[in-house]
């Protein structure tokens, strides 16, 4: 199983990109958000993979960060949800928005990825709705971390290396609320859901506020 890879980019395809490992190519299936993101040909780059193993196809599917990764994992465990949904999903809403949605129900976004019907979207949400707040969590972490984008490669005569992105502050203030709320004795689901909300209302609100904001949407349930 090969879980990640780092390298240099050889070229970026519509759906895929090429990825140079000490002389070996492998082709790596993202989401339109990943491809996006990733460096031009030449630049190094690491992507976490999963790899899709059936009688008649081998595949990497690429990802970002653990959480997107963890993210896709779940999602093809939904009945009617393939790797191709969810990378469809993922393209759409980005791991943060499909929290969100996940965290308030909120079916009609998960709809708008490409080849999602309504049912299958209601299906997303309703599976995986007590365990967005495990995935929530580990966002955070990672974005403290700046494990998202390290990427190091070697490459003759001197090692080249990009820098770990800064923290995302949303991700990371609504990781923190959700481990104070959950401390509280507030359940995950409940707590994902009111940390989401809050921070739709104001998406650049610390953490202490967010923490605040969030206790008084709980406050009446």
């Amino acid at each position: 199983m090969i879980g990640r890879l780092s390298g240099v980019v050889d070229y970026k395809g519509t759906d895929h990109v090429l990825i140079d490992v000490r002389g070996v190519g492998y082709v790596v299936h993202v989401s339109d958000s990943v491809l996006a993101r990733l460096p031009g040909a030449g630049e190094a780059v690491a992507l976490y993979t999963d790899m899709i193993v059936r009688q008649d196809l081998v595949q990497l599917i690429g990802f970002l960060t653990l959480a997107e990764k963890e993210w896709h994992r779940l999602l093809v465990g939904v009945q009617g949800v393939g790797a191709k949904a969810s990378l469809s999903i993922l393209g759409t809403l980005g791991a943060d928005g499909l929290s969100r949605a996940i965290a308030l129900g909120d079916w009609s976004s998960v709809a708008r990825a490409k080849g999602v019907g309504p049912k299958t979207a209601q299906r997303v949400v309703l599976d995986l709705k007590d365990r967005a707040p495990s995935v929530m969590a580990m966002a955070g972490r990672a974005a403290m971390e700046g494990v998202a984008a390290e990427v190091t490669h070697d490459a003759a005569p001197a090692r080249r290396t990009r820098r770990p992105a800064a923290p995302d502050p949303a991700a990371t203030a609504a990781a923190d609320a959700l481990s104070a709320l959950v401390n509280l004795g507030w359940g995950p689901s409940d707590a994902a859901a009111a940390v989401a909300e809050a921070q739709g209302a104001a998406p650049d609100i610390p953490t202490p506020d967010l923490i605040r904001a969030a206790l008084k949407r709980l406050a009446p349930r």
